[in-house]
């Protein structure tokens, strides 16, 4: 729905005064391309798991097995961190089909409802059922 001129006028304003209060933040925030987020986050995460296999291997070596424990929660986090990063992404951790328009999302294939796992699997053994 397209803003009526008052309402640019008013948008326009608001954010010319932002850029003169912060232009900083103004600039962070302005970027269009959520991904570009995800991406710093997916680098960090990578920067991370090296930590990560660096403590581990130095908790190996100087058999200090609190240092290799820690280094291995750091690896799992960072991949964990880094995981979520690339869904996100990559448009895998959306919520539903409005989240990408123009892409099919897992409840438009199924109708809109969500079905559990069971009701699934029973819906496969009457397909495979009905092929017989």
């Amino acid at each position: 729905m397209p803003l009526s001129d008052h309402e640019q006028r008013l948008l326009d304003q608001i954010e010319q005064a932002l850029y003169a209060e912060d232009p900083k933040w103004a600039n962070t925030v302005r970027i269009s391309d959520p991904r570009s987020h995800y991406k710093r986050r997916l680098v960090k995460a990578s920067i991370g798991f090296v930590l990560g296999i660096v403590l581990l291997m130095v908790g190996v070596v100087i058999n200090n097995i609190p240092l290799g424990v820690g280094g291995f929660v750091v690896m799992l986090a960072a991949c964990l961190w880094g995981l979520s990063s690339w869904k996100r992404m990559n448009g895998f951790g959306e919520a539903g089909p409005a989240a990408r328009p123009g892409q099919p999302g897992k409840a438009g294939r199924r109708g809109g409802s969500r079905q559990s796992f069971m009701e699934r699997m029973e819906e496969r053994w009457r397909r495979r059922h009905d092929e017989h």
